[in-house]
């Protein structure tokens, strides 16, 4: 266990006290490009500005904002969506509806690609997903903002009960699966290209998707880290997966499916507890009639 959770906070690393990173802190400042300058997540009145947080000596992003450091998401995009030449421009929090006018969520960027006129040409969608966390990180920010440069004498072990980790099954399966099931489907259907941008540590725990080429591709997964260089953390694209659209979906919602007789083992259990007795000795043809 690291001896502080954060890793970085209101965009600085938590062990950075420069003047711009006071600064920061001080006005709980986004640098990440927010739609306000402030740091809106959580509560705007009261931020929690943790961008990353430690996890195995590994910085894991936990803001979704996060991501759009020098809109380098945006930049990699428009490679796999446009031509070279073409001129596009990034509209972020847009709006999708199904056939019914009901909504299907809000697609965190849309790049669209324009004409001399301004007429859209076309366009693709970016998912960001950041990774949920399980346990308490609003302690230990306040522990930290309340005296930033004590943070490492503070004894985080005594937080052990709610130390803050990554819950990569959730940010999977209650988060990146339903978007991809009700945005996802009607973009594939309106044959627009997608990407989803996440970190690579989170993608690892995924299946592994069946690729295809990136002609063939409906989905690219653009894989980011949090790499240090100059006493900060950049964000890098580290790799890209190309995918169709439902072959990548089957595999995520799609369980593998684990041994009948294992679960039978812990319905054995179970009902041994309950009647607190083996089978053994105590049937259950042997229960009396009610």
């Amino acid at each position: 266990m690291s001896n502080n959770p954060l890793a970085e906070v209101f965009g600085f690393p938590s062990n950075s006290f420069s003047e711009s990173a006071k600064r920061y802190r001080k006005n709980r400042l986004c640098p990440y490009n927010n739609k306000v300058p402030n740091c809106t997540k959580d509560k705007a009145s009261d931020p929690l500005g943790v961008c990353s947080i430690y996890h195995k000596h590994a910085p894991v992003i936990t803001c979704p904002i996060r991501f759009r450091q020098d809109w380098l998401i945006a930049e990699n995009a428009a490679s796999f969506f446009f031509e070279e030449q073409v001129n596009w421009t990034s509209l972020t929090e847009v709006r999708i509806k199904d056939a019914q006018g009901q909504s299907a969520g809000n697609i965190d960027i849309v790049l669209v690609a324009y004409d001399d006129r301004g007429k859209v040409l076309d366009f693709g969608a970016v998912e960001i997903q950041a990774v949920y966390i399980s346990g308490n990180v609003r302690q230990p920010f306040s522990t930290y903002m309340n005296d930033p440069e004590g943070w490492s004498l503070v004894d985080w072990s005594k937080l052990a009960a709610y130390y803050p980790t990554p819950d990569y099954l959730s940010s999977s399966r209650k988060r990146l699966v339903p978007q991809l099931l009700y945005k996802g489907t009607i973009l594939r259907e309106w044959r627009k290209r997608q990407v989803i941008a996440v970190q690579r540590i989170f993608f690892e725990t995924l299946p592994e998707l069946p690729q295809v080429s990136q002609q063939d591709a409906e989905i690219a997964w653009m894989l980011y880290d949090l790499e240090p260089q100059e006493g900060q953390l950049n964000l890098t694209l580290t790799g890209t997966i190309y995918t169709e659209y439902w072959a990548a979906l089957n595999r995520i919602s799609t369980p593998q499916v684990g041994k009948l007789e294992d679960f039978i083992e812990v319905l054995q259990r179970k009902l041994d507890n309950k009647l607190d007795s083996s089978p053994d000795t105590l049937m259950i043809t042997d229960l009396p009639l009610l």
